[in-house]
């Protein structure tokens, strides 16, 4: 560093201080003759405002000027504190050697007379520079010694190593001006240190870092000299940390100091700071002189730590069972009247206490319990899950309602439902607590199998059963509602189960539940499915209470389409059954009644025709015959009509009733002559061959006698013996 430009104090301009212009101007030609950055101001006023904004390292200023003179400007830097230090070299055209002693008084370095010489000047001033810059040194050589023989006793005290290391790095911070110092400790052949103490981080403790992702760090330990890297941002050493953009990036400039020891490395002092190329000489040798104090001190701390060690070994081994005991037993009373089994734990996790009920679960004594594993007690199941444990209560993991497996004494195998907790002041113990539930978990196993049971009896329902709280919200769609509403069960649970019903009819039907008291049954309804189409159902509905308060509501809708179709086929089928039956009794009552008018109508027809040949043609008797033989010609086409019959067809007859259609209920393809006028004819033809003047004539099967009475009229009786006795 070039101490003829810069002041090392403060590095500011040199302040001339003089009313007269041309002096001002010959002083500023001098000094930028000479490469000295300099300020010029015309007054008193002038000069103190320029001091507190400019810093100067060196004033030059004239005595005689207007107030505030140069005596009083320099009674004024004297008296503040951050300007007391501050060269002055007076300027003064006064020949009287009083003038002069009297500004040596007031607090001036040195003075020049005017008119003065420019090379005189600037090697005044430059003098003075450097009997500063000496000065400062030398201060700032008793500061670092002052502060490198502090912190030496302090780290060879007795007290509390860990905080004076924290005192160390902080007070390096202050006199390094870096934002960060920390100390890291490291051990032979490991990738691991340990961050002991940090500048900015009082609470930090043996914090481990991996040394793979800190090269400068393990450049250093393996060297065993100090790095500097002026620029994080562009040394290559530092690729790998802007490459995995690490949070310490943020450092621009970093200082790693090596604490050695015997030319052995135990760590390194890490300074960052940052802003870039912070670190000067000075401050490395400082720093340099506080580590290897550092490595002796922590030399000596580790040996009387192992002494400490040593010494307290067996007094620690002889009462850390009793006192862990005397600490339990404390909690044992209580413990002895849980409902749950209770034991604890070391961080091994071997079982230090069971309480009874502890015992009576696993069925082991105290004595069979203590020191035991954890794991020793678990079920070929829980292989792993002790191991699993102890590295979560390392981590501050302290699972709750865990169900393990264990062994019981016997080999009965039991399910218990397990808590673990920490136990206060006494570091690394975990309480367990613990309950039976091997019948709780069977039970609820059988539960859930029940459920998927009836689940799957639900899903195979052909009725569409559908359920919903108290909200309407949907919770239960089987597949039959699915296969009726045509729509998948996950569109539709937790909507609004209103949205199944047309408007209104869910509002309807709930309060038919309601005041049904609590169930409807049978209640025909139409629902619209996902194309619209109305589907008719039969509904039964109730609600679901817990305890006395309803909670829900559940539906079984029943598709009666197909039980409709049925009945319509079933109608269809009993309306054609009964027309066949109809038509059966009509063409057997038909067959009946021409089988018996057959008969009769024979006889009449027979009669008829031989009254007709009997009597003389042109008498009113014989127009009586042909009337009678016409009319029994027609009965006989009726008959035949009748006996002819094949279905049921009606007319209308009076009004609105209905009788029997003859003509569309007969055949009409059958021709006019009968079985009954074939057995007429040849009966009648018989007649007609036969001797007209007999005493009786044979007539199918039925024979007769006529009679001639005296006034000319002709009787027909029955012959004697004969079939039949009308007339």
């Amino acid at each position: 560093m070039r101490t003829d430009t810069l002041n090392v104090v403060s590095g500011g301009p040199v302040l001339v201080v003089d009313d007269d212009m041309v002096s001002r101007h010959v002083l500023g030609q001098a000094l930028a003759g000479a490469k000295l950055e300099h300020v010029a101001v015309g007054s008193g006023a002038e000069a103190l405002a320029q001091i507190d904004k400019a810093h100067p390292s060196i004033v030059l200023l004239d005595l005689v000027m207007p107030q505030p003179d140069g005596y009083q400007i320099l009674r004024i830097l004297r008296a503040r504190p951050e300007t007391r230090d501050l060269p002055v070299v007076v300027l003064t055209a006064l020949e009287a050697d009083e003038e002069i002693a009297k500004a040596f008084e007031a607090g001036a370095d040195d003075f020049v007379r005017k008119p003065f010489k420019p090379v005189e000047l600037v090697a005044r001033v430059r003098g003075q520079l450097r009997l500063r810059a000496a000065m400062d040194a030398l201060a700032r050589r008793e500061r670092d010694a002052k502060l490198v023989l502090e912190l030496a006793q302090a780290m060879a005290s007795n007290l509390d190593f860990r905080s004076i290391l924290f005192t160390v790095v902080q007070r390096i911070a202050e006199v390094a001006k870096v934002d960060r110092v920390s100390i890291v400790l490291v051990r032979e052949q490991e990738q691991v240190g340990y961050v002991v103490a940090a500048s900015d981080d009082e609470q930090l403790r043996d914090l481990p870092i991996d040394l793979t992702k800190y090269p400068e760090i393990q450049e250093v330990l393996t060297s065993g000299e100090p790095l500097v890297v002026e620029d994080a941002a562009t040394h290559p050493l530092m690729e790998i940390v802007r490459a995995g953009g690490q949070g310490r990036a943020a450092f621009a400039s970093l200082c790693i100091l090596p604490i050695l020891y015997e030319d052995r490395p135990l760590g390194v002092l890490f300074l960052r700071s940052r802003k870039p190329g912070v670190f000067g000489e000075r401050e490395l040798a400082v720093c340099q002189t506080i580590a290897s104090a550092m490595a002796i001190a922590l030399r000596n701390a580790r040996v009387l730590q192992s002494l400490r060690d040593q010494t307290q070994q067996v007094t620690v081994a002889r009462f850390e069972a009793e006192r862990r005991m005397r600490s339990l037993q404390r909690y044992a009373d209580f413990f002895d009247s849980s409902a749950d089994g209770i034991v604890v734990i070391d961080p091994e996790g071997r079982l230090l206490f069971a309480n009874p009920k502890a015992r009576e679960i696993t069925g082991y004594e105290e004595h069979d319990l203590r020191g035991r594993r954890l794991e020793e007690i678990f079920s070929s199941d829980e292989i792993g899950r002790g191991e699993q444990l102890r590295t979560g209560f390392l981590r501050g993991v302290f699972p709750k309602d865990v169900d393990i497996g264990i062994i019981a004494r016997g080999g009965k195998p039991l399910i218990v439902n397990v808590s673990f907790a920490g136990v206060q002041r006494e570091e690394g113990a975990v309480l367990c607590s613990f309950r039976d539930v091997t019948r709780q978990r069977e039970v609820e196993a059988e539960l859930v199998k029940t459920k998927d049971s009836l689940r799957r009896v639900i899903d195979a329902s052909m009725d569409a059963i559908i359920s919903c709280d108290m909200h309407g919200n949907v919770l239960l769609f089987n597949r039959a509602a699915e296969r009726i509403y045509g729509k998948p069960s996950n569109k539709v649970l937790g909507t609004d189960v209103r949205a199944l019903y047309p408007e209104g009819v869910a509002k309807k039907v709930m309060k038919l539940i309601r005041d049904g008291g609590g169930r409807i049954d049978g209640m025909k309804l139409d629902i619209v499915d996902s194309n619209g189409v109305t589907v008719p159902v039969s509904f039964s509905g109730a609600l679901i209470h817990d305890g006395d308060t309803p909670v829900g509501s559940v539906g079984i809708f029943t598709d009666l389409r197909e039980k409709m179709r049925m009945e319509q086929q079933l109608q269809q089928a009993q309306e054609q059954l009964l027309a066949q039956e109809r038509q059966a009794i009509v063409a057997e009552l038909a067959g009946a009644a021409a089988h018996e008018l057959n008969q009769p109508l024979t006889s009449v027809l027979n009669y008829a025709t031989l009254l007709r040949r009997l009597l003389q043609a042109g008498t009113p008797a014989s127009g009586a015959a042909e009337v009678i033989e016409g009319e029994a010609e027609r009965m006989a086409e009726i008959v035949r009509k009748i006996g002819k019959i094949t279905k049921y067809e009606t007319k209308s007859y009076v009004g609105k009733q209905k009788i029997l259609d003859l003509d569309r209920a007969s055949d009409a393809d059958v021709p006019v002559a009968s079985a009954l006028t074939s057995e007429i004819a040849p009966q009648a033809r018989a007649s007609d061959e036969g001797d007209s003047g007999g005493d009786h004539e044979t007539t199918g099967t039925r024979k007769t006698e006529i009679e001639r009475r005296p006034d000319g009229t002709i009787v027909l009786k029955p012959a004697v013996g004969s079939r039949g006795e009308r007339e």
